[in-house]
């Protein structure tokens, strides 16, 4: 599995999960446990997205066009 996206928040990461998923990609939301140490950690950054080798270059084309729209 390869990281390819860190999320600004936990919402952030579940609505790119849901637009990778459309495409047939697997997809797993980790670090989200993390937000209960907000405070001693960074608020932002901890949320990131895990996707199968094979599928990391399609994903990233997904949420290169995710970050051009929004």
């Amino acid at each position: 599995m390869q990281r390819i996206y860190d999320a600004n928040n936990l919402i952030e990461a579940h609505i790119l999960k849901g637009l990778l998923e459309q495409q047939y990609i697997d997809v797993y939301v980790g670090g989200f446990y993390l937000q209960g140490g907000i405070g001693e950690l960074p608020v932002s950054g901890n949320v990131s997205i895990w996707v199968a080798n094979e599928q990391a270059e399609q994903a990233a084309e997904i949420i290169k066009e995710y970050d051009t729209n929004s």
